[in-house]
């Protein structure tokens, strides 16, 4: 399910409050900045910190090549 074009124009990391990328694919939202995923379930994205997903760095660069490549931009821009 994807997430409300609405709903992606405001959401942000909730502890460096930056933009995410969104891969829906994956149902995820990810801060290349912090290296970290927030899971989406049901079609929620699930925003508290303590929930979030550390990824690796071979990780965090694939997202962001992904992003790169298939055009994925940041929920919203700085």
């Amino acid at each position: 399910m994807a997430l409300d074009e609405r709903l992606l124009e405001i959401l942000a990391c909730p502890e460096d409050k930056g933009p995410l990328l969104y891969f829906e694919d994956e149902a995820i939202l990810f801060n290349p900045r912090l290296k970290r995923t927030y899971r989406i379930e049901d079609g929620i994205p699930v925003m508290l910190i303590e929930e979030a997903e550390s990824v690796s760095e071979e990780e965090a660069a694939r997202l962001t090549a992904r992003a790169e490549a298939e055009g994925i931009s940041p929920t919203f821009e700085v």
